[in-house]
């Protein structure tokens, strides 16, 4: 189910931040708060997927969960599990994230297995769901080196982008198969994470058709990156939108855009996640730039806020989207204003 226009758009909200409520209970929060649907995050109790690929009573129950509540389903996604594909080290932070049976017994390689071949069932997953996106991480092997010191040679570089096409291309044969997309998170940690090594990761799997990505302007605005403009240059690969809001705060001389180790939410920071409509993002740069290219599909919130209760937030945050879905420009109105200006004399200098 896809909109025609951009006031069609349905507004969703992103589970992962809800992990520790009941997917029932997500969805009557979001239902009373106004939400179209939901992003449904796999894992936990939101979405086991190998348990919805083999039992259809677990996923019709899942479903129907929504179905009471008039919510709807336009993408799901399954981040932790895709961090694990391409990430070199695997360590203690991975087993924090991914499922046990992801896991197994730790050993690096055959985690990375194990969470590509999790990627291919969430495919399946989302296909019997009716879905065709699924939006996540890639991880990276070359993400340590992003310094770039001690020096990192060329083809170290390359081998990184050539291990993501080793890893992805399978996983993306079985997107293929499926018809469903997967949309890359543009996210530091990831093999793309800004314009250059966006392109480059297009360039890796040779622009095929399964891959796109996930815009979500906060990673971006606090690296420097115009989002609004990200938009615009890869005009046919947005294949989601996750609306989080970043807020830079003044130059103080002593942190840098990395945030200096500091936690979530602390002032020594440079900048911080906020709620959307609270930040620094162009947010009408950002819709206008969406609607210019004719994006179809849902705008999902991923409400990220260290210093605001969430349910406040999540209610507030489906409000201010749905005031910037404002109706393009109907070719009626295009065709006046060419022939008022076509009628208006010419008042500029010859």
């Amino acid at each position: 189910m896809q909109a025609d226009s951009a006031a069609g758009h349905p507004v969703t909200l992103f589970t992962g931040q809800w992990a520790d409520l009941p997917l029932e209970e997500i969805a009557e929060l979001a239902s009373s708060w106004g939400y179209d649907g939901l992003e449904i995050a796999c894992g936990g109790e939101h979405l086991d997927v190998r348990r919805a690929a083999e039992d259809d009573s677990y996923l019709a129950a899942r479903l129907d969960i929504l179905k009471r509540h008039g919510l709807g389903v336009w993408a799901i996604s399954n981040h932790l599990t895709g961090q694990a594909v391409c990430d070199d080290p695997i360590d203690f932070r991975h087993r924090a994230i991914v499922d046990s049976r992801v896991w197994g017994d730790g050993d690096a390689e055959g985690v990375r297995q194990r969470a590509a071949d999790e990627l291919k069932l969430t495919a399946r997953v989302a296909r019997r769901m009716g879905v065709d996106t699924v939006v996540g991480f890639s991880g990276s092997s070359i993400w340590p080196y992003v310094a770039m010191f001690p020096p990192v040679p060329a083809e170290v570089i390359e081998a990184g982008y050539q291990d993501f096409a080793d890893r992805f291309n399978p996983i993306l044969d079985v997107f293929d198969s499926e018809g469903v997309r997967f949309a890359l998170e543009v996210h530091p940690s990831e093999i793309a994470y800004d314009y250059w090594t966006s392109a480059r990761t297009l360039d890796a799997v040779d622009h095929r058709q399964a891959f796109g990505f996930n815009w979500d302007p906060s990673h971006m605005l606090w690296q420097g990156i115009d989002p609004a403009g990200f938009i615009v240059d890869f005009a046919d690969r947005i294949y989601h939108v996750d609306c989080k809001d970043t807020r830079l705060r003044p130059a103080d001389g002593r942190s840098g855009i990395l945030g200096s180790h500091r936690a979530w939410g602390d002032p020594r920071r440079r900048w911080d996640f906020v709620s959307t409509g609270h930040g620094d993002v162009a947010w009408e740069d950002a819709f206008r730039a969406l609607n210019s290219i004719g994006y179809p599909g849902p705008i999902s919130v991923e409400w990220e806020d260290a210093g605001m209760e969430r349910r406040h937030g999540a209610r507030e945050a489906v409000d201010f989207i749905r005031s910037l879905l404002w109706e393009k420009p109907t070719s009626s109105f295009d065709a006046a204003f060419s022939s008022k200006a076509s009628a208006e004399p010419d008042i500029l200098p010859s």
